[in-house]
């Protein structure tokens, strides 16, 4: 995969819709973007008009920001004929901005039976001008299109325009941080609604009158208030969406409210289109700019959600938790808090389906192991993991997630997950779990469980959620683990906290958490924020500031996280096929069919690695040690980051005996600048990006100094075995002494049967390769005996 200058890297966690989808494997056609052209459209009329619609994307076709670029390809898609996802993001490793999208066919990866591992897609680039320019475009589908003109996109809806636009007004539109739709059209009668008034009461309930373009508020809050009121009559609960700000003065302009459905991040969620955005008028009121009334879901009974806690909420919660949110406390459809209940939510029916699947598993799999918390006769917690994930986590059990993303909503069954990234940076599942109820005590069995199960594994780093029961359990079964913090928990409790503050300070706290350089800096800041806005006594702020170390980047870059982006939600490793809400019916077969879509996916991109050759791009020796050494993902991060060397100056600026240190800018950009140190006893160096600590491998700037020291291979301590073609073999070796010998009978036994599915798959494809396959395998079975 190709990334961006600046850029962190991350491929393919569980190729979600929002980003991180790992489509470059389908070997896209890549043309360097020289030179930038600009989009001008002549046609000013309607969108559907033979001149607007017949432009195609393509390289170096520019935009005023990613999302113009999206609308731009969602309107190609619909008159090719298919639908369009948001692929992979990659942000600077600078400041943690954006610095190039990835737009996708939707019938991108393998997750779905309905996906076909298309290819086609392009990607922008933004520039130092704050443009956005396609750099890399496939056009080429692997699959069917549909008509010509048809609706096809999923989020660009096409409706009788009322007043024409063109697509210049389309690609004009303000600058937003995610897609909305497009505009309707058409005038509507403005007025301004006090919502005070329309409130209803009693069991009389009359509908309020449907939002339209137009509609005018005093104030945003009156517009939330009237939109939730709408929701509740309709049926679906509202969400605040994104807000954007006047580059002037940092000022709210507009603010967007959602279906609870909106997105991919949660299995919950089915990338449901309906909203309303308002934006400010310069009267200081507030208007409809851009609706939505469309659900591509059922909706519900008449209910309520209201996404906001009274005074005497917040109080209690931050004397429950001491500022910090406790999981224990749940949301109910009438805004209200509430403790949940610390019984077992885990229905007697599944225990029995549960452990005779268990059996089952065990007759063929000699590694399945599974365990049942048992209190006072009855069974609560259950956790299990097969041969395989067990395996993997002798591979690659340095970097743990526990998703326990099933308690964002309402669920049926309290799914969660062990998750690791293999070789290829895709996810691997490292065992599998019912929690009975949220308690220290349960999360404490669930990690020693697992840890047992692991054969002692102990990782260096989990992401899990910021709840106090998960955080004592950590800290008990895995003292010297670092604990990262789940990122979609923190974003919520920053709007939640947040959203009372003055909007000065809510820019200053993010500058303070993502532009922070060293420890230093962000201590000084924060405290001078602190004290600037009188908020000492603010227990959130203070518990948030306590653990700094578990969710600022900062404190996170020198930790290793296997390169999973700061910042970024981790997707659900089974997707929307397994999740709080699966019926018992469906549990079994959808996991066992996600597990193996997964495992299938791991085993292509195995076969890449060993069967094909990754191209050269310079004559460097270190670049070739890599090309042999690397798995296809690893190299091309690797390779990425050489070529980029080549735009950096290395200056040294100090030398001590043996120690070296360097100054490494960009050439003409003075702010993009990293110190490395190098000491010439062990060839051992340190970069102040720490790229290698969070990611393990070196960065541009290592690569630089080295290429000045005339340093041809990489020394061996910075080549880690777990990003390797054969990971797999020297993992395991080196697992002998760590692992009793009936465990690592269970290992060998199941390298040697995915080694053997390889060369069944691979032989099964011609008579010819069968032929070759089965005389390799007999030949192989004669030295054997």
């Amino acid at each position: 995969m190709e990334i961006d200058s600046g850029s962190t890297h991350f491929t393919d966690f569980r190729s979600s819709d929002t980003n991180l989808n790992g489509g470059e494997c389908m070997n896209p056609m890549v043309v360097n973007a020289f030179p930038v052209g600009i989009v001008h459209v002549i046609n000013s009329g309607n969108v559907e008009s033979e001149g607007d619609l017949r432009m195609e994307p393509s390289v170096g076709l520019e935009f005023n920001s990613s999302d113009e670029a999206r609308d731009f390809y969602g309107l190609y898609a619909m008159r090719v004929g298919f639908k369009i996802r948001t692929g992979q993001l990659y942000r600077s490793r600078r400041d943690g901005s954006v610095s190039s999208r990835r737009f996708v066919c939707s019938k991108e990866g393998f997750q779905l039976n309905s996906r076909t591992g298309c290819p086609a897609f392009i990607r922008v680039q933004r520039r130092d001008s704050g443009k956005w320019v396609i750099d890399q475009i496939q056009k080429d589908h692997n699959h069917e299109l549909g008509l010509e003109g048809e609706n096809n996109s999923p989020v660009l809806q096409q409706k009788p325009p009322v007043a024409p636009k063109s697509l210049v007004e389309v690609l004009r539109r303000p600058k937003v941080k995610l897609l909305g739709q497009i505009e309707n059209g058409g005038s509507s009668p403005s007025g301004i609604i006090n919502f005070k008034r329309q409130k209803r009461g009693g069991d009389g309930r009359q509908p309020l009158p449907e939002p339209y373009t137009g509609l005018e508020f005093n104030t945003a809050n009156e517009a939330y208030e009237y939109y939730q009121s709408y929701a509740e009559s309709v049926g679906f609960q509202v969400r605040i969406g994104q807000l954007f700000r006047s580059k002037n003065d940092g000022s709210i302009t507009s603010r967007r409210f959602v279906c609870s459905k909106e997105g991919f991040q949660h299995p919950s969620r089915v990338g449901c289109g309906a909203f309303m955005r308002i934006k400010k008028k310069d009267s200081g009121s507030w208007m409809v700019d851009r609706l939505n009334k469309d659900h591509n879901h059922d909706l519900g009974e008449q209910t309520v959600y209201v996404n906001k806690f009274s005074t005497a909420s917040k109080k209690f919660i931050e004397e429950e938790t001491n500022g910090m949110v406790s999981m224990d406390l749940g949301e109910m459809n009438t805004g209200k808090l509430i403790k949940r209940s610390r019984e077992s939510k885990i229905g007697t029916d599944w225990y029995p389906v549960l452990l005779e699947y268990f059996q089952t598993r065990q007759a063929e799999d000699t590694g399945f192991f599974y365990s049942v918390e048992v209190d006072n006769g009855s069974c609560r917690s259950v956790f299990w993991a097969d041969g395989r994930s067990r395996y993997s986590c002798s591979q690659f059990g340095d970097v743990v997630i526990l998703d326990t993303s099933y308690r964002k909503s309402n669920y049926v069954v309290p799914f969660a997950t062990f998750v690791g990234v293999n070789h290829h940076k895709q996810p691997v599942l490292l065992g599998s779990a019912l929690i009975a109820n949220e308690s220290k005590e349960c999360f404490t069995w669930l990690f020693q469980t697992w840890f047992k199960a692991m054969s002692c594994c102990r990782p260096k780093s989990i992401i899990a959620d910021q709840d106090m029961a998960i955080q004592q359990a950590i800290t008990e079964v895995f003292p010297r683990a670092h604990h990262r913090f789940s990122s979609w928990q923190i974003r919520a409790k920053e709007r939640e906290n947040l959203r009372s503050m003055p909007i000065e300070f809510r820019y200053e706290y993010e500058k303070c958490i993502y532009e922070s350089q060293t420890t230093v800096e962000f201590n000084t800041t924060w405290n001078s924020l602190v004290n600037k806005y009188n908020l000492k006594g603010n227990a959130w702020l203070q518990q948030m500031y306590d653990k700094r170390e578990s969710w600022v980047p900062l404190y996170l870059r020198g930790k290793f996280f296997a390169g999973i982006p700061i910042g970024e939600t981790v997707e659900s490793f089974f997707g929307t096929q397994v999740n709080g809400q699966t019926p018992l019916r469906e549990f079994i077969p959808r996991y066992e069919q996600g597990l193996e879509q997964c495992r299938e996916d791991e085993r292509k991109e195995d076969f890449n690695s060993f069967n094909l050759q990754s191209f050269s791009q310079t004559k460097e020796a270190i670049e070739e040690q890599c090309r042999r050494l690397y798995t296809f993902t690893i190299f091309k991060i690797f390779q990425d980051e050489l070529l980029q060397s080549y735009r950096y100056i290395g200056i040294k600026t100090y030398e001590e005996g043996t120690i070296c240190r360097y100054l490494v800018r960009r050439s003409g950009n003075e702010n993009d600048k990293h110190a490395v140190t190098f000491s010439a006893v062990n060839l051992s160096v340190n970069c102040s990006c720490q790229m290698f600590e969070f990611e393990g491998v070196l960065c541009r700037h290592v690569l630089k100094v080295f290429k000045l020291l005339n340093i041809r291979e990489l020394p061996s301590q910075y080549i880690l075995p777990r990003w390797l073609r054969n990971a797999e073999y020297r993992i395991l070796c080196g697992a002998e002494s760590r692992v009793s010998s009936q465990e690592l009978k269970a290992f060998m036994t199941w390298s040697l049967r995915e080694t053997a599915c390889k060369y069944v798959e691979c032989g099964t494809t011609s008579v010819e390769k069968y032929k070759l396959a089965y005389e390799i395998m007999r030949e192989g079975g004669k030295r054997l005996y």
